[in-house]
């Protein structure tokens, strides 16, 4: 019974979360800067710099990407070759990379790949 009570507490907490997250567009990133928020978009492209850095290119192809996902560490484990094409949600701060739209994830809760 503790168990259950513990994980219905945790979930509650997490979906009180979820829905304080405000989901922003393009066009709304910039105004939004240093929120927190989520993006949905189409991957057209994936870079692996390293074994702790992959840059996701979400809204178009690199250079002309709408913005940039930087997965940090080595937590989010997807099979990054699957997922151009293929829609995609991240939740994160959004920022300015080299005065370009940029969202930096590292745990797995802050993405959502559809993948089929």
């Amino acid at each position: 019974m503790k168990k259950f009570t513990v994980a219905f507490i945790i979930f509650v907490g997490l979906a009180g979360t979820a829905a304080a997250q405000q989901k922003f567009s393009m066009a709304e990133f910039t105004k939004n800067l240093g929120k927190t928020g989520t993006l949905c978009d189409t991957v057209y492209s994936v870079h692996i710099v390293s074994d702790t850095l992959t840059l996701l290119n979400l809204g178009g192809p690199y250079p002309k990407q709408k913005y940039t996902v930087a997965v940090k560490g080595n937590k989010i484990t997807l099979d990054w070759s699957t997922l151009k094409g293929k829609p995609l949600c991240v939740t994160g701060v959004f920022e300015l990379f080299k005065e370009r739209p940029e969202i930096e994830i590292a745990q797995p809760e802050q993405i959502n790949a559809k993948q089929q």
